[in-house]
């Protein structure tokens, strides 16, 4: 069985439908064994309830020493696949080149629109509806040098409604989060143990 590590920044609502997906059987191949976090935040709450091995990397780590120090963390515990799900800290191109193919981040835009640094969040949904766009949604891609720049595994689309606000689509766009990332890690995880 391979290893997963979910690498997170915040409520963690995605590592709890990772979990979900690993309890209701979606995730046959792929055991989640560990939560790193970048700041305090109640992913890593959730993942202490739920039993995972639970790391923070705060404070002294930031750049390349956080990627160092998370390439660590990851390499000692044997993990397989990383999966960012919040994280939101900048991975240096170094890991990212040691992690080709098994790192996989989920963003809230139909990528490549609506990308790249500074776009996370709020700020992403409020530009989406600045721009008038009739549609969003999230995309699961590669992790790569180019931030949120690698191949894409899966997208799933969300209609923009005519009184959207920030928020709704936010949430809207969540809960297509949670059915598309574990649906792309069992993909992925078939596609590993093919090989």
């Amino acid at each position: 069985m391979l290893r997963l590590a979910v690498l997170a920044s915040g409520n963690g609502s995605n590592l709890q439908a990772i979990l979900d997906a690993y309890e209701g059987g979606l995730l046959r191949n792929l055991q989640p064994v560990l939560c790193v976090a970048d700041r305090s935040c109640k992913a890593l709450e959730r993942a202490a309830a739920w039993g995972l091995e639970t790391v923070l990397l705060e404070g002294k780590h930031n750049g390349e020493k956080l990627s160092e120090a998370l390439g660590r963390q990851l390499s000692d515990r044997r993990i397989d696949i990383a999966a960012l799900a919040g994280w939101l800290s900048i991975i240096s191109g170094k890991l990212t080149r040691e992690w080709t193919g098994r790192m996989v981040n989920i963003h809230p835009s139909l990528l490549p629109e609506y990308g790249g640094r500074g776009m996370y969040g709020e700020q992403v949904h409020k530009a989406v509806l600045d721009a008038g766009e009739k549609q969003s949604g999230c995309t699961v891609h590669f992790v790569t040098d180019s931030i949120d720049g690698g191949k894409i595994l899966g997208q799933s689309r969300v209609k923009v409604l005519k009184n959207d606000t920030p928020d709704s689509l936010a949430a809207r766009i969540l809960i297509e989060e949670h059915r598309l990332y574990p649906k792309i890690l069992a993909d992925l995880t078939e596609s590993f143990t093919a090989e």
